[in-house]
C-alpha cells in the first residue's frame, strides 16, 4: 500500500520492523520526519526503550502532536511495545512520565515474585474480534520484552490479555488504533500475520 509510515524517533527495533514489512512485500517509508506522518495512510509506532527517553524524543522531532493528531483523524495506527505504552496518559517509569494520553490508563511495573523483564514467549488470549486477529489462533504464544504493563482506564479496550504476575494487557483496540505489549516482528509466521493483517486493515478501513 501507499504511505506505509513507521516513526523513527531514534530509537527502538526500527530495522526489525522494516525488514518484517519488506519479508511480506511492502515497502515502508522509515522516518522522523512529522510532515510524514502527517500524509501517511497507515502508521507504526515501533518501540524499544524507556518511557522517558522515547516521549522525549517524541517531543522534540514534533512527533508527539503528529502522531496524535493522526491518530485522532482516523486513520490506521499499530503501536509496537513502547509504542503502545506511550499510547496512555502516563508511565510510572523514569520516575513519571506524561505520555500520549491517547488512551486513559496508566502505565505500571511488572508485579513482585516475578523475573523482570518479562522476557521469551507467551500466550495471548485474545478478548475482542478483530481484522487484526485474523488468521491468529487465540492463545498464540508471541514474543515479549518488557518490564511495564498498561492498565487502561477502560475495559473495552482490552483486546489481549496475558498471564505473568497475574493478568496484564498485552494488547488494546479502539476505533482506528490497535497496540501489543509484544512484538510480531520477532514471533515468527504468526507475528508477521498481524503486520499483513494491519496492512490490509489499513487498505480497506482508512478514510484517506
Amino acid at each position: 500500500m501507499d504511505n506505509l509510515v513507521v516513526v523513527d524517533y531514534g530509537a527502538g527495533n526500527l530495522r526489525s520492523v522494516e525488514k518484517a514489512l519488506a519479508s511480506l512485500g511492502y515497502e515502508p517509508l522509515v522516518t522522523s520526519d512529522p510532515s510524514d506522518v502527517v500524509r501517511a495512510s497507515a502508521v507504526i509506532l515501533p518501540g524499544v526503550g524507556a518511557a522517558g527517553q522515547i516521549m522525549g524524543s517524541l517531543r522534540r522531532l514534533g512527533m508527539d502532536e503528529a502522531v496524535t493528531d493522526y491518530i485522532a483523524s482516523g486513520r490506521p495506527f499499530f503501536g509496537v511495545c513502547m509504542g503502545m505504552q506511550v499510547l496512555f496518559d502516563w508511565s510510572e517509569e523514569d520516575g513519571g512520565q506524561s505520555c500520549l494520553g491517547v488512551l486513559p490508563g496508566r502505565v505500571r511495573r511488572l508485579g513482585t515474585g516475578v523475573k523482570v523483564p518479562h522476557m521469551g514467549w507467551n500466550a495471548v488470549s485474545q478478548r475482542a474480534e478483530h481484522p487484526m486477529w485474523q488468521g491468529v489462533p487465540d492463545d498464540t504464544y508471541f514474543y515479549f520484552v518488557h518490564s511495564y504493563v498498561v492498565e487502561p482506564s477502560d475495559a473495552a479496550v482490552q483486546a489481549g490479555s496475558t498471564e505473568y504476575a497475574g493478568s496484564f494487557t498485552s494488547a488494546v483496540a479502539r476505533g482506528n488504533l490497535f497496540g501489543t505489549q509484544f512484538h510480531p516482528e520477532k514471533s515468527g509466521r504468526l507475528g508477521l500475520c498481524l503486520y499483513r493483517n494491519f496492512v490490509e486493515w489499513a487498505s480497506t478501513s482508512s478514510p484517506r
